[in-house]
């Protein structure tokens, strides 16, 4: 469910943004690479 809303919230910001499909992938892969950083870095907390 986490993932879906995730995915809701990304298509609202691309359509206000007038994204092309281009940009929405390129987006799309920015915003995960930032996503595995952050919790990348709080696995690293932990250990």
């Amino acid at each position: 469910e986490g993932a879906i809303k995730w995915i809701e919230e990304l298509e609202i910001i691309f359509e206000a943004m007038g994204c092309t499909e281009e940009d929405k992938t390129t987006l799309g892969v920015y915003v995960l690479r930032e996503e595995a950083n952050v919790w990348w870095r709080n696995v690293n907390l932990r250990i």
